[in-house]
């Protein structure tokens, strides 16, 4: 009876700690909110911005921060032709195998490979983290609601300096729009730290603009094709209904 009583006093603690502790995890700072293009009903991804996008993860992001659900293959979607999917698969190296002789080897990496991870494990990922593991970002704007304008949030939401009162370790960084506000990532970004290819002047609300859009399209690829095809079927029901009004109307003008 007293291990019962005990049991239910320590339920009723945790179901009202865990509440305020699930709060106190949360910002409470409100998200900018950005008018995605790419979340409209009729929309399609913008090429220019989604190749920005792919250059900030390669020269940034990628250092820490794995893609393990996106082939290189997958890259036409963004406007890249076959040779230069190659030439951008083949920058990277690949262990495969076993070979004849039972052994595994390296290779340039193809394009019907997924993008390379920085790290061949996750112990080694924290290892030259501090400890902390980066996340994968294929699936990283599913991840969260409201997605895009958190992840645009998280990375232009760096502060200079903790507020009073509060107290960073060594490597954390104040964040106001990360759960907690302190967070283990450096500000990934900074003015001109991106030479764009395309001459676009590469500041940081730009940078992040267009890696969300990257990563937009990276958790959802297909994006385009399944509007397509939804707008098609609706077109198809639509002549299908004015097709059945017809035949009604004919099968039962006798009766009227």
């Amino acid at each position: 009876m007293m291990k019962i009583r005990k049991l239910f006093s320590v339920f009723i603690v945790l179901a009202f700690l865990s509440p305020v502790a699930s709060h106190a995890a949360k910002s409470t700072e409100e998200l900018p909110n950005i008018p995605w293009g790419f979340q409209k009903v009729f929309s399609t991804y913008d090429r220019p911005a989604l190749q920005r996008g792919f250059q900030v993860y390669k020269e940034v992001c990628a250092g820490c921060h794995g893609l393990d659900k996106v082939a290189y293959r997958n890259l036409s979607g963004l406007g890249y032709n076959p040779d230069e999917i190659k030439a951008i698969a083949a920058e990277y190296t690949v262990i495969d195998g076993p070979n004849d002789e039972g052994e595994m080897f390296e290779r340039a990496a193809v394009p019907a490979d997924r993008f390379v991870s920085p790290f061949p494990n996750d112990n080694a990922a924290r290892a030259s983290n501090g400890g902390a593991l980066p996340p994968d970002l294929s699936l990283i704007i599913k991840a969260r609601t409201n997605g895009p304008n958190y992840l645009f949030g998280l990375l232009t939401g760096y502060a200079e300096e903790a507020p009073a009162g509060e107290e960073l370790l060594d490597g954390q960084y104040w964040n106001k729009y990360f759960p907690g506000h302190k967070i283990s990532m450096a500000p990934p970004l900074s003015d001109g730290l991106i030479t764009y290819s395309d001459g676009t002047e590469a500041t940081v609300e730009m940078a992040t603009r267009d890696v969300v859009e990257f990563l937009a399209w990276a958790s959802e690829p297909t994006m385009e094709a399944r509007k397509q095809m939804g707008v098609k079927v609706l077109l198809f029901l639509f002549f299908l209904s004015v097709l059945l009004y017809i035949v009604k109307r004919r099968v039962w003008r006798d009766v009227h």
